[in-house]
């Protein structure tokens, strides 16, 4: 019996064993297929639309005098005066009486000038009184024609250059005499001095530099590509007068960013030399504030500029993450799907780029990036369905 049971009990369970596992199989339950879902890649995107759009070329340069002069005494002299604006940053007025010189020695010069035309003229006319007296004697005892001698013509021609050689020397010794008073060229300032009361100075001897505060002067340098959308006076212009674009100036002053109206008023005769570019040159008026009362400019600072440029038109406007391998941007269909398109790049801003493409209105241009991008893949705009991520069919 014993040996019965170790022979069947083996047997009965692996019986059960393989019928349990029939039951479980048989009632297992079968999944239905699904379709495979991927997750769309998700790009962001704005609307093109055509545009006027107005270039401003930008650029720098430093302020610099219209007109400088080095001012220099014409006679010699001690200095008796000096005017307290002849100084460094001091302002005058034209004509303005800035430095004077004893005026003595040049005086008496005057004087004895004085003196020597009286006499030319008084000889003048002992000469004519006595050349008529000569005519006279002839008509009554001359024979045939008198000679010019005879009728004391040299004589009245040597008296009459005599009288003009005085007056000239007389009008020389009274523009010593003004030369004894520096007067100022123009309104303007003072921009370095050498010289005070008590110097004795020589003809020709610097005494300051001065430039003119009506009007000063910014240097642009501008590379050639710019050229393309400025309209410069480039046959050389000249004067406040001439036609060229509006400027708007910028420079840091006081802590505080300023600003001063300019316009374009000339372009230099030659590259800069050490940068290979035009230089415009642009005019701004009442530098000092004298006028306005506004902040002054100084000379040597340094400014940053916006040119008014040309007006492109039926442009579209795009931020440069629109700009794609050079020259072409991604946009999206209506069917929500990837288009490459090419572009001719107009003008490339700091932060936006002008284009000209053959894009319908509202079309939608990918600004965000993409790491593979194929034409005709699917994506999903967030511009257009801002949520959570969804998945789609491919």
């Amino acid at each position: 019996m014993k040996l019965l049971l170790k022979i069947l009990l083996p047997l009965i369970v692996l019986a059960v064993g393989a019928g349990t596992a029939m039951m479980l199989v048989n009632s297992r339950e079968v999944p239905e297929p699904e379709a495979r879902k991927v997750v769309l890649p998700v790009v962001s995107t704005v609307e093109a639309s055509r545009t006027d759009w107005r270039v401003e070329v930008p650029a720098r340069g430093t302020v610099v005098p219209r007109r400088e002069s080095h001012l220099v005494v014409e006679v010699a002299g001690r200095v008796t005066k000096v005017a307290p604006q002849l100084a460094s940053g001091g302002f005058f007025a034209k004509d303005e009486v800035l430095l004077e010189i004893d005026p003595r020695d040049y005086e008496v010069a005057v004087a004895q000038a004085q003196l020597e035309v009286a006499r030319a003229e008084r000889r003048l006319v002992e000469e004519l009184a006595d050349a008529e007296v000569a005519r006279a004697e002839w008509e009554r005892h001359g024979e045939g024609e008198p000679t010019p001698l005879t009728l004391r013509e040299p004589q009245v021609a040597e008296a009459r250059a005599t009288v003009t050689a005085a007056v000239a020397m007389l009008a020389r010794a009274e523009r010593d005499l003004e030369r004894t008073r520096l007067v100022a060229p123009f309104e303007g300032r003072v921009r370095s001095e050498s010289v005070d009361v008590g110097q004795v100075l020589m003809p020709g001897s610097p005494v300051a530099v001065v430039y003119a505060t009506d009007v000063a002067e910014v240097r642009l340098p501008l590379p050639d590509p710019e050229l393309a959308f400025l309209e410069l006076p480039m046959a050389g212009g000249g004067g406040d007068a001439a036609p060229g674009p509006e400027v708007l100036l910028t420079a840091d002053f006081a802590g505080e960013l300023r600003s001063w109206p300019a316009r374009i008023v000339r372009t230099e005769g030659e590259l800069d030399p050490s940068t290979r570019m035009v230089v415009a040159v642009a005019s701004v008026r009442d530098p000092y504030g004298r006028e306005r009362g506004d902040v002054p400019l100084a000379l040597g600072m340094f400014m940053d500029a916006r040119i008014r440029g040309v007006l492109l038109e039926g442009v579209f406007v795009l931020p440069r993450t629109a700009l794609r391998d050079g020259a072409r941007i991604y946009v999206v269909d209506d069917e929500d799907r990837l288009r490459f398109v090419p572009v001719e790049i107009v003008r490339a801003e700091r932060e936006d780029v002008i284009v000209q493409a053959p894009l319908p209105e509202g079309t939608r241009v990918v600004v965000s990036p993409l790491e593979i991008a194929t034409d005709g893949m699917r994506v999903r705009d967030v511009a257009v369905d801002v949520g959570t991520a969804e998945e789609g069919e491919l």
